[in-house]
Order: C-alpha cells, then structure tokens, then sequence
C-alpha cells in the first residue's frame, strides 16, 4: 500500500503517521487488553469529584462531614489570583499558550534530563487528566504494565490524548478551577478551598500572595513541604515559588521582596467544624441514611450532599452539657461506692474472678492471638498482660497510661455511660440525640443500637392496657402480697413480686397513685387481669419494636429495649395517639443546593385521643401524687408559670440501668445510665435508682431548655383533652401523716424479676429492708407548687400489724434470706 508513495521521505513519514494514528487507536480502545482504560468523550464532559457530604442541624450549623478525600469544590471566582500566578508561575507558565501538552517544554526536559538537570515537563492541564481520571491506578493499567519502559510511555501517552479532551471542553479557567479542586495538599486534604481553611482557617479568596505561594508550594512534595511538620523547608519552597512569581512579572522586585520576609504564620483551622461531640449524630444520620442511599444511588463519601438534620444545635448543646455534668458526678459516685474493690459481680454479689480473661475473649482481634500463638494459653496471656503505652477515655481529657490489655479492660468495665433522645412527636423530629460520653473510644450508639431492660419505664403500658381493657384511673386495687402462677416448662411456677421497699402498705390505691408511686404489686395485680399478651400487644402498638416476652414481669421491664424505641412509644401519649415515626433527617440537597429528598415522619393513629390524654394525665402522677418517683425534679427550677411534667423513672435489677422518661407539653425525652458491661453497677438504691442517674440529666436539660427563649419551648400546663373524657379521673389521693417506719419511697423504683426461661424458674425472696422516716421536701425559692403531695402515707397492717425493727432483725436471723436488689 505504502510503495505506490515513490519519494522515500514522504512515504516513511506517512508510515510513522499511520503507525501513531493505528497506535493512538489502539490505546483508545484498550486493543487486546493490553492498555488499560481510557476517559471517554462522557468522562471529560461529566467529571466525577470524590466531593465531601456535609451535615447541618435544622438551624444550619454544619456538625459533621463524610468523605474518603476531604474536598469542597469552589468556583473560579472565588479563588485568590495570588493562588492563580503563583501556580502558573511555577507549574505551566506557558499554560495560556499551549494546548494541552507543551512540546517545547517536554523537548527542554528531554535535554535537561540528558545534562543530568532532570526536571518534569507535564502541564497543568496533564497533570489534572492524571488526578481527575487516575490514569496510572489498576483500571487504567492493561498488560503492558509488566513492560518498565514501555507503560511509563503508554501511561504519558494517555495523559497527552486526555489532556487534549479536556482542552476542547473546557475554557483555561475552568481547568484551573478543576486542577485547584482535585489537587492534595497532606493530612487527607484536597482542594483549593479546604486547604485554605486547613492551613489558614480563612476562604480561597482571602489568600494572601504569600499564603497562596505557601500551598502552590507543597503540591511539589506535600510531605515535604508540610509547614506544620516541615515548617523551615515549607518557609524554603515558598520563596521559591514567590521567585518564579517575580521571573515571570507576576511580582516586582519590592514585592518578592517584602512578601519573601514574611514568616509562614500559620492559623489551622477546623476542617470538621462545629462537629464536637457530634460523632454520634454522624454515625447516626450515617445508619438512618444507608438504605435511602442504596435505593437512590447515592454515596455519602463522594456526592457532595448536603444533609439537614431535624435536630437543634442549642438543645443539642444543652444536653451534652447536662450529660458532661452529671456523669462526671455519676462516675465519681460509682468509683467510691466500690472503692478498692472489683466491681463484676454476679446476681448474688459474688465476685466474677474469671471477669477480664473472659472479656479479652470477645475481643476482635483475639482469634488472631490464638492463630500467631497456636493456641498456647501461656502465649496469648503473656500478650494480654504485658504493658505498654497507651491512651485511654478520662472526663477531664484524654489520659496517657502504661496499661496491659487486661488492665485496659478492667479500666473501661468501671466506665458508666448514656443515651438520650428528645423528639417532638408533633412532626416527630429528633431535637437531640446523644449516644454515648465519647465517640472516640464507646463508639457503640446508646440510642438505638444498644438495648437495656427498661425497668419501671415499661409500666405505663400495663396501665396503657388496663385503660383499654375499660378500667380508669380512679379505679383501686389493695397494695398486697400477690402470688402470680404461670407455666414454666411443663410445670405450675409462681410469681411473687416486692415492692422495692419490701413493704405492702394494705391501702386501696388509685391506679393513678399506683403508677405515680410505681406500686410493683399493683402493677403485677394489673398485668394479670388485664394480660401479659395485651401488655405486649400496646406496647408494640405505642412504638416499642423489639421483641417482648409475655411473661408475667413483663410489665417490670424485664425486656431489651432502646432509648429510641421508649422515646418513640411515650410519644404517641402527647401525639393525641398518634405514633409519630421519629425522623433524623429533613431534606437532602445536592452541592448546588438542588433538593433532592425532603423527609416526613409516617404517622398513624393507634391510639384515641381519650386514652392519649389518660396516659398523659398518669404520667402527671409521677410528680403530683402522694410518694411519685418523679418528685426529685423539685430541685430544679422547672415548676414557674404552672409548668406540668409527666415522667416515669426506672431501675433494672442489681441497679444495673437507670431510666427517666419525660414528657412536657411539647418535647418527649428518654435517658438511660449504665455500665457497658452488666455485671457492672451500684449497690444500693441510694445510689443506682434511676432517680438518682437518669433523672437529673433530664432536668439539668430542661432548665436549661426553658431558660433559653429563642427555642420557644415554654413553660405551662398540658393541653386540655380537645375530646369528652368518659372515665372517671379526678380522684384526689388521701393524705397521710408521716410514718417514722415508712420507706423513703419518693426516690425507689427498683425491680424484682425472676429468672424465666425455658427449663427452670428460680424465685429468691429479698431480705426486707428496713424502713427509714422520709424528708418532706420544700419547694425552691421562687417556685410555685404544683398539686404538691404531702408526705409518705402511713403504713398499714394487711393481715397483721407492721412487724418492729427487733422482729424484723430476728426473722432475717431466721430464714437467712439475703435481699436480691
């Protein structure tokens, strides 16, 4: 085909042209596998950044980012021209003259490179087809990269062909502004913009010559010229970066001088700012969005949305700052009710001895010890007991300790931690979500990833059932020993709960009072009539998801639930009946501030309104009948302007979790306290309750909730019921003068729940306790009371008279029954 071309010349240089065409060809269409990929036409014109998700709260203050490269985009006019010359000065300063790739520059490298001066020759424009398409990762790699000479051309040839893509698509400045937006500048920092405020807290366009200099600087060597760990050579390569400006009349003489003299004067800033203590909203919203994503196809690393949370940043704040107060006192109170002594016990308080070896089992990377070690125990165990430095959670900081991993293990087993959420069940917005002390090291969210026995919290939905079931709020029941049977493998066992002062005072309670004081007799009189399975039955109906055993104690708490859950249920009570399914997320934007998604709470009705209102108006005994358990709240200052509250507290067995559920006129909040690991806990009552742990953080929060009237949370009374209330409710509980023997039963709300399963049901009759007289508490300056009860009633005899200490002393000696708390 060739030889018909007689004049040699000619027709050599139409062979090579033909063989670079053919050549070109082939590399395009990756021929034989033998190139790897190459950007399309669609590529160029649709280039994919790797753009950082940002996350705001409803008032629009960014908490948290996700991205794998931590990178804004930002436009071309909102670039310093400082950052402009002192990259064209330096990188391309032919860039306005060449198009794409520069011959004559690559032709002065060549004989530079051949003097032994080897220098680069790639343009601006190659150097962003090599960051914006990767065109040197595997996907771009064929066969011949197992050929050292031959890939290093086949990967510059890619580079020419997809600078020259990029040259016919796109104007000098937009691909600057693309080359400022893709380049890395160190610690996981990309772009223009992020790299100004990582360095210099300040935007892209308030870059100072000698600060855009600084980070034109680093793209040779970002390692290198580091200025936070290379501060001298960073100082270096800027002034020769601010030389190049001045060789090439970007700067005068005087200029360079001045801008040369200048020390670095760095001023880091945040690059996830506002986001403290906000981890756990991230991994939150993180969880929440993750189906969204996968139906949408979306990706929270690279998309660039931007993600607007429905909770509030000041209540936000509020709560953390009420979580930080009272655990650290918590914490203290936990560490001297022990002492020098371990704390995992078993039921029975014995020492778990075997506790830390048994821990380090579940460890994650333990089935690696046993591989290196074959097995051999002494191995694993010198590992696990050898110790070295490290750093470990403390409340006033972080804390560097020599520690073994056994050391470790008991150190965090001692750590108490929290969960609490506040929603509004109107539109069922989460205001606040706290899922833990510190993200860094509990990374376990306690909101709604853990589960924890809900105690006294789950009553209300016994009496939820009772009210169903036709009964009202002034109906009575005699607080009384009561004998429950139930089948237990086969076998007729029985059910015989204790009140948490060991006492039953014989009275005819309302079932209002009953609920307000938390009355476990009464409540378990109830769950028989009334039915552990209708017990369920509402529960599931009010919000509660996880799976509830109808056992008779199931109206103690004796079930796993989450905070999220609980927070849910006593929801639908202010809703009118109306389950609201709590939302954390309220739109989606993409980068442009395009909508993309906007989210609403799915509502429905389970409830009506007139059960709703009861439930509310029960939840009110807490605070407002004779011995509630929710009279602690007195302390603070929450009761002005005729404010109501209704709550419910709740303490498992062995004082192992802490519950408080509050619930005001406009906001619905659940908090749970407790050590991660079980066996882990206070001893008594006037340590544990969860009065005494959960309770506080609510009102530390809601004090200061009130106090702040930008939030419009007000202070008042519940709504009135909008609908006709068919039940008899108004019952006013009778007053009784105080008893030097009656239990202190304003703060005790503690369980006994047997051990039920499958094959046996063991039943441990607590030692009683005996009774100490009870404080009548006085209202706080300032306060008005609110339907105040008067002091613990007077204890009365059931079937005989109220047994004296020295009885009491010689029945424990007696039957050597010890109390199971």
């Amino acid at each position: 085909m060739f030889r018909r071309i007689t004049n040699k010349p000619l027709r050599y240089s139409v062979i090579t042209l033909y063989f670079i065409i053919l050549f070109f060809c082939a590399l395009e269409l990756n021929f034989l596998w033998l190139f790897g990929y190459s950007p399309t036409i669609k590529d160029i014109k649709t280039p994919v950044l790797n753009i950082v998700s940002e996350v705001y709260t409803s008032d629009g203050k960014l908490i948290g980012k996700y991205y794998k490269e931590n990178r804004t985009p930002v436009e071309y006019d909102s670039i310093s021209p400082a950052v402009v010359d002192a990259l064209v000065a330096t990188e391309d300063v032919r860039f306005y003259k060449h198009a794409g790739v520069d011959f004559r520059s690559f032709i002065s490298s060549i004989i530079s490179t051949a003097k032994g001066d080897r220098r680069g020759a790639s343009t601006i424009t190659q150097q962003l087809a090599k960051n914006l398409y990767s065109t040197r990762n595997r996907k771009s790699q064929g066969a011949v990269k197992y050929i050292p000479v031959i890939r290093t051309v086949v990967y510059k040839f890619k580079e020419w062909t997809t600078a020259y893509k990029l040259e016919s698509n796109y104007t000098k400045n937009e691909i600057l502004t693309m080359y400022l937006n893709t380049v890395p500048f160190s610690s996981n920092t990309f772009g223009i913009k992020t790299a100004s405020k990582r360095y210099f807290n300040k935007d892209a366009d308030k870059l100072q010559v000698e600060e855009a200099a600084m980070l034109v600087g680093m793209l040779k060597a970002t390692t290198t010229y580091n200025p936070i760990r290379n501060p001298e050579k960073s100082l270096e390569r800027r002034n020769t970066v601010l030389s190049q400006m001045e060789k090439y009349e970007y700067l005068t003489t005087a200029e360079f001088k001045k801008y040369s003299q200048r020390p670095l004067k760095l001023n880091p800033g945040s690059l996830d700012e506002g986001s403290e203590g906000g981890s756990y909203l991230r991994s939150a919203v993180s969880r929440y969005l993750e189906k969204w994503c996968q139906e949408h196809g979306y990706n929270l690393d690279t998309d660039g949305l931007k993600i607007y949370t429905t909770i509030d940043s000041r209540m936000q704040q509020y709560a953390q700052e009420a979580v930080n107060s009272q655990m650290k006192i918590l914490q203290r109170r936990l560490e001297n009710v022990w002492g020098n002594e371990n704390p995992w016990r078993t039921a029975d308080g014995k020492e778990i001895l075997d506790f830390p070896e048994k821990a380090a089992q579940r460890l994650p990377y333990y089935d690696a010890l046993k591989k290196k070690y074959n097995s051999n125990q002494d191995s694993i165990n010198y590992y696990l007991t050898k110790p070295k430095k490290m750093k470990v959670f403390n409340w006033t900081g972080e804390k560097e300790v020599v520690y073994s991993t056994i050391d470790s293990i008991k150190y965090y087993a001692k750590i108490l931690n929290t969960g609490m959420m506040t929603m509004d069940p109107v539109n069922g917005h989460i205001k606040v979500w706290i899922g833990g002390i510190d993200h860094n090291y509990f990374n376990y969210d306690h909101v709604n990833q853990a589960k924890r026995q809900a105690g006294s919290t789950f009553k209300p939905f016994a009496y939820l059932a009772a009210l169903e079931a036709g009964m009202n709020p002034c109906d009575k029941l005699v607080d009384k020993p009561v004998r429950i049977p139930y089948e237990n493998g086969g076998k007729t066992e029985y059910w015989e709960p204790k009140n948490s002062d060991w006492n039953f005072s014989g009275r005819e309670m309302s079932l209002r009072w009953a609920m307000g004081k938390s009355v476990n007799s009464i409540t378990a009189q109830i769950t028989e009539q009334v039915g552990a399975e209708n017990v369920v039955k509402y529960a599931h109906l009010s919000g509660i998801e996880s799976d509830l055993k109808a056992v008779p104690s199931v109206s103690l708490g004796p079930n796993d639930v989450s905070v999220f859950e609980m927070v849910r249920a006593y929801g639908t009570f202010l809703n009118k009946g109306v389950r609201s399914e709590p939302i954390l997320v309220e739109k989606i934007t993409d980068n442009e501030g395009r909508v993309i998604e906007e989210f609403k709470s799915e509502q429905k009705r389970t409830l009506s309104k007139e059960i709703a209102w009861l439930m509310i108006y029960m939840l009110r005994g807490g605070m407002e009948e004779q011995g509630g358990t929710s009279q602690a709240l007195w302390e603070w200052d929450l009761f002005k302007k005729n404010n109501q509250i209704g709550g419910k507290t709740g303490t498992s067995s062995d004082y192992v979790d802490g519950w408080y559920m509050g619930v005001t006129k406009d906001l619905v909040t659940g908090v749970w306290v407790g050590c991660d690991e079980r066996s882990v806990h206070f001893k008594s009552s006037e340590t544990g309750e969860g009065s005494r742990t959960a309770l506080p953080i609510f009102a530390k929060f809601m004090e200061k909730v009130y106090r702040d009237p930008s939030l419009g949370i007000t202070l008042g009374p519940f709504p009135k019921p909008g609908v006709k209330i068919s039940r008899v409710y108004q019952c006013p509980t009778p007053r009784y003068e105080v008893d030097t023997f009656a239990v202190d039963s304003a703060f005790m709300d503690s369980l006994y729940i047997p051990d039920i399963n499958s094959d046996t049901a063991t039943i441990t009759s607590p030692e009683p306790i005996i009774p100490t007289p009870q404080r009548e508490q006085e209202n706080k300056p300032g306060q008005q009371p609110v339907n105040r009860p008067s002091a613990a009633p007077k204890t009365e005899s059931v079937t005989e008279e109220i047994k004296t200490r020295k009885e009491l002393r010689e029945e424990r000696r007696e039957n050597k029954v010890k109390p199971n708390n």
